[in-house]
């Protein structure tokens, strides 16, 4: 099957007025950064007893998009559905870019900023998942670039050795990133079952949003994309949808059975704003729902109808990501297991956190930059193909000139 990639034009009005806005994002983040760096961390929302907030919840959800959207990369080079050839590319692009984005999100966290490309590097503690991931994601990035570089060679065993170690590697990462809250020794966040619900829900997060980006960068491009891809796609992402909620909803019930769990487990479920994100905003809206919609026969081969469970889907995980990194500090940690405290230094209780604007701006700052990286690679790389059918050989003919499409 021979493909045709293109990049776009990039010389039109809205693509100036994107890269305008992405900007504006990118100057409010450094400024962001800037201040939180000098004057102390102390302007965000976080606190001693919450020191993990928005960064942590967008580093986590940009490093579980990264892993999803290789398993759609990997579609071609590892299982080899050819028609999917098209997709792998741009997939794996965007798989890189998430995984830097999610380094980008956690830079005030490092604390001195000078320290935080060097201190990672140079000293290696193998009993510290905090030791242990800095090397995941670097070698998840640097193997990104190897599976690029043979994705725009056409060199096919590297294609496929590349690929497999890459989707490999990825699963490893966002196990790794899970192991990180698993390994704590607090109520909601010790559990043997969350590294595979960080996996499952960055499976379904991804291929949610590669379903969103494909189909829009398609549609403002104005190449042809057969119907057919977008519905497997559909497909799989409904298998993700479903394993991720029962790995969350057996995670859950494990911690609720055990004794020394149940009362964090409780507080969890059922109370407090928490338990909103996790029934409605989690279970209902970004589980069922799309679940629902895309194994339905009417809704499941309708792409609108599909576009809209990936968006209730991309949003569930967010909440996800939310629950996984704030009720667990909120919670006050059982520090004497079975002993009665009868004095403390410092008040211990159920706290509050509330995101700021300064931790907006991070965000939108990291936005920013890997939405920039992401509009200019799409002009400079060949990275979009020329069309992506189902079924007939893709032709020069068809394909039309090798040079810039509009955009």
């Amino acid at each position: 099957m021979e493909i045709h990639y293109r990049t776009i034009d990039g010389n039109s009005k809205g693509y100036y007025l994107l890269l305008l806005v992405l900007a504006t994002f990118v100057v409010g983040g450094f400024v962001s950064v800037y201040l939180m760096c000098t004057r102390g961390i102390y302007l965000s929302g976080m606190t001693n007893r919450i020191p993990w907030g928005l960064q942590i919840i967008m580093a986590v959800f940009y490093i579980g998009l990264s892993a999803g959207s290789l398993v759609v990369s990997g579609l071609y080079g590892v299982f080899g559905k050819i028609e999917y050839k098209p997709f792998a590319r741009i997939a794996a692009y965007l798989a890189m870019l998430f995984l830097i984005a999610g380094l980008l999100s956690i830079i005030t966290d490092q604390g001195r900023i000078d320290r935080a490309f060097i201190q990672p590097f140079t000293h290696s503690n193998f009993s510290s998942m905090f030791s242990i991931n800095p090397a995941l994601y670097m070698g998840h990035i640097m193997i990104c670039i190897i599976y690029l570089w043979a994705l725009f060679k056409e060199k096919g065993k590297l294609t496929k050795v590349a690929s497999v170690t890459v989707v490999l590697w990825a699963l490893s990462v966002h196990t790794g990133t899970g192991g990180i809250f698993a390994l704590t020794p607090r109520e909601l966040y010790n559990s043997p079952l969350l590294p595979a619900s960080f996996v499952a829900a960055a499976l379904s997060s991804g291929a949610a949003l590669m379903i969103l980006v494909l189909v829009g960068l398609f549609r403002l491009t104005k190449r042809p994309l057969d119907d057919g891809l977008v519905i497997w796609l559909g497909r799989l992402l409904a298998v993700f949808i479903v394993l991720a909620m029962y790995v969350i909803l057996i995670e859950n019930g494990h911690r609720y059975y055990l004794i020394e769990s149940r009362e964090a487990a409780r507080s969890f479920l059922f109370g407090g704003f928490h338990s909103v994100l996790f029934w409605f905003g989690l279970i209902i809206v970004g589980s069922i729902i799309p679940a629902i919609l895309l194994f339905k026969r009417a809704t499941g081969t309708s792409i609108p109808w599909i576009l809209f469970s990936a968006i209730l889907v991309v949003l569930g995980v967010m909440c996800e990501r939310y629950l996984i990194v704030i009720p667990g500090q909120t919670y006050a940690p059982t520090l004497f297991p079975g002993m009665e405290v009868s004095g403390r230094f410092l008040e211990e209780g159920v706290v509050a956190y509330h995101i700021t604007l300064l931790e907006v701006l991070q965000a939108l700052g990291v936005f920013g930059i890997i939405g920039l990286a992401f509009a200019l690679g799409l002009k400079v790389l060949d990275l979009l193909p020329t069309e992506a059918r189902t079924q007939r050989r893709f032709s020069s003919a068809e394909s039309g000139a090798t040079g810039p499409a509009n955009d």
